[in-house]
């Protein structure tokens, strides 16, 4: 493809995408300066412009909303948002009640906490509502204006999202999924790392601000959590992720390479031995390896009965031994998986380019960085993006392998520890739940980094439409 005809078609795609996002006349700011009566009493009453202009149907299913929030605040939202400044102070126990003792239970902070957060996204969710329904009730009074008093009826509105907004009606579900069960549970996490939310303050904790941040950036030395070995961690997370990536994708490559040459034999026995490993569970294999390479396991023993070694190698104990182990062991993991994907990619790059290549003189070298390689990289850039943040999380690994060791007494992680191995130890094993969140937030902060830098660079975001 010439340069022109690119340039050609970047500008059209340019023009083409002003033309479909233009904005809508239909605004809060154009509601209230040129709206109607009803159409400005639609922000006390939610959905009477609706039904001034005989959208019946539309107009009520506003309106109820605004009532269930309204509910919801009266029963049990605004004790929720009087609760969040304090996180509680009630910490029962007995108390004298009309002469009796009786047994009170206090205020639970995590509780206080998630409900709190879940009340603030309901508000959040109803100024999305309350601005829906003004546009709504503007662009009734619009439509009706100009087809002679008639608006669009709830029958039109269903057929026009089933079809021109239909983009919107199949993102709708998503969106709700990631936003109550990925958006709600970070912010969950960032409010708990700006509290003191530990194995100290178990029931009820306070707002501590950056405490918790100040003790894991802090620089000093002495605590088991401390600015050096976060950064120590971090270093070897990313140095992890790099190597379980790209070891993974070009051995893969290789091996996908061999078996789809014309002259290999019996490719369909190759992919489908490869096929079985994947189907092996992941914990079995990973257990059963470390147990092989115990200091009386399997491997050790044998070198030792062949007199190869005179003692156990270190697998485990020794920090670079222990590394390059779970670097090697992640190999035989993950390089089936990188086989499949790299297999059904070869076999659909055009046979014409090989053969023009070939024609011009092409030697091998060639024709692999010039037409294989790009190609490869233009299609799976989001898989190694998302294969890389899977590794920077990839727990399974290196907890069922090493368990983070090897690790220094009053370390509270190990050599090979990652950030989300980390993470569990300090949550689950010790109950610090404000550290555990900081070293969540730091890790979602690395990989959106990495990865939106990496993707907005890649050809696959740049040139969308066809391969260069």
């Amino acid at each position: 493809m010439s340069s022109a005809t690119v340039t050609t078609a970047k500008r059209r795609r340019r023009t083409t995408t002003k033309d479909d996002i233009a904005p809508s006349p239909y605004t809060l700011r154009a509601a209230f300066a040129n709206g109607g009566a009803t159409t400005r009493l639609s922000a006390l009453v939610l959905g009477l412009g609706n039904l001034a202009h005989h959208q019946i149907v539309k107009g009520l299913i506003l309106l109820a909303g605004e009532i269930a929030f309204i509910a919801f605040i009266a029963t049990s939202g605004a004790h929720n948002l009087a609760m969040l400044p304090s996180l509680g102070d009630n910490e029962g126990g007995q108390q004298l009640v009309d002469g009796f003792w009786e047994y009170v239970q206090g205020d639970n902070s995590v509780v206080i906490l998630l409900y709190g957060v879940c009340t603030v996204a309901i508000c959040a969710v109803f100024v999305l509502w309350w601005a829906m329904a003004v546009r709504s009730a503007y662009k009734a009074e619009c439509l009706a204006r100009a087809n002679d008093g008639r608006a669009p009826s709830f029958a039109d509105d269903l057929r026009d999202l089933t079809d021109g907004k239909v983009s919107n009606l199949l993102m709708a579900l998503p969106t709700l999924g990631i936003a109550v069960f990925t958006v709600l549970p970070l912010i969950f996490m960032i409010s708990m790392a700006f509290t003191n939310y530990d194995q100290n303050h178990v029931l009820l904790f306070d707002w501590t601000g950056l405490d918790a941040f100040r003790s894991v950036f802090s620089g000093s030395a002495t605590g088991d959590v401390n600015a050096r070995l976060f950064f120590s961690v971090l270093g070897w997370t990313l140095v992890w992720a790099f190597f379980a990536t790209f070891l993974n994708f070009f051995f893969g490559l290789f091996m996908a390479m061999i078996i789809n040459r014309r002259t290999t034999h019996g490719k369909g026995f190759w992919r489908a031995v490869f096929s079985m490993s994947i189907a092996v569970p992941q914990f079995v294999s990973l257990l059963t390896m470390r147990t092989m390479l115990q200091p009386q396991g399997a491997i050790n023993r044998m070198l030792i009965n062949w007199g190869w070694i005179d003692q156990a190698l270190p697998f485990f104990t020794d920090v670079t031994w222990a590394r390059v182990t779970v670097i090697v062991i992640n190999l035989w993991v993950g390089i089936p998986y990188t086989i499949m994907q790299v297999t059904g990619i070869l076999q659909n790059i055009p046979a014409e380019q090989y053969e023009a290549a070939k024609i011009d003189g092409a030697n091998w070298w060639q024709i692999f960085t010039r037409i294989t390689m790009p190609y490869i990289f233009f299609v799976l850039t989001p898989y190694l993006i998302t294969t890389f943040t899977g590794n920077v999380n990839n727990f399974n690994v290196i907890f069922l392998l090493s368990q983070g060791e090897p690790s220094q007494v009053g370390q509270s992680a190990g050599k090979t520890d990652l950030l989300i191995t980390w993470l569990y130890k300090l949550t689950v094993d010790r109950g610090d739940y404000n550290l555990g969140a900081v070293i969540g937030i730091m890790t979602f902060v690395v990989l959106a980094v990495v990865a939106l830098l990496t993707y907005r660079s890649s050809g696959s975001y740049k040139n969308e439409e066809a391969f260069r």
